[in-house]
């Protein structure tokens, strides 16, 4: 396996590896954990909505899984695993096509998020659940299409307002490797070049003693209620 694929690998789920050269260890290594905890509950015919490259496909067992994602002109899809594209309203699908959904880091790009929970609660059977999740604590990112970060209780009444009653709510690296996890991103940020491999290095010299650390650190100050880096939540069509 060459280093390209290493990265890409590490990129959505990090291990050992992943704490040299992955600068958001910690909240890549949380999502994976918390979608791989719920992915068992999505199975039958599956709509990844906002797929992208589908990094966490691997996770689920279905019968069929197909990636559906914005046409932008602004957005490259490049390396991406794209099946279907949309206008950025109305999904292709007739109504009651899927047995799940997942929609993964995706929300808070959405400027119309009331219509675009309302195309997912449309094409999803009754009964039909939504693997979401959805960044609260977390720095602007693919400026300028990020739009909103969530609170617990803000998603839980968007979830209600279109049709969901929410049947598990994760809140992802709520203890102290949050903090370690933002300083890492603003550092990254700071040091970013043009250069994949100067980028590699600045992580493995910068990064990865605060990845590794929080390891230790993370237990120390207990868990907390409301302060965490990622919402990821199971919600059921009503």
């Amino acid at each position: 396996m060459g280093l390209r694929s290493i990265k890409r690998k590490e990129d959505f789920n990090p291990v050992f590896i992943g704490l040299f050269i992955n600068p958001f260890y910690i909240a890549r290594r949380g999502l994976y954990k918390g979608i791989q905890r719920l992915a068992p509950e999505i199975d039958g015919r599956v709509l990844d909505v906002g797929c992208g490259r589908k990094p966490y496909r691997s996770l689920f067992t279905c019968k069929e899984y197909i990636g559906l994602d914005i046409e932008n002109p602004g957005h490259s899809h490049e390396n991406e695993d794209v099946d279907v594209f949309y206008d950025g309203k109305v999904f292709p699908f007739e109504n009651a096509s899927f047995n799940n959904a997942l929609c993964n880091q995706v929300l808070e790009h959405v400027f119309n998020p009331d219509e675009f929970l309302s195309e997912i609660n449309r094409v999803l059977q009754p009964g039909g659940k939504l693997l979401l999740t959805v960044p609260f604590a977390w720095d602007e990112h693919e400026q300028p299409y990020d739009y909103a970060r969530y609170s617990s209780f803000g998603l839980k009444h968007l979830m209600e307002k279109h049709g969901f009653s929410i049947e598990t709510h994760l809140k992802s690296v709520n203890d102290s490797r949050a903090i370690c996890q933002l300083w890492n991103t603003f550092l990254y940020k700071k040091l970013l070049t043009g250069s994949g491999l100067l980028n590699l290095l600045t992580t493995f010299l910068f990064m990865s003693p605060m990845n590794v650390l929080s390891l230790i650190w993370g237990p120390l100050f207990g868990k907390s209620r409301d302060f965490y880096l990622d919402n990821i939540i199971l919600a059921v069509k009503k």
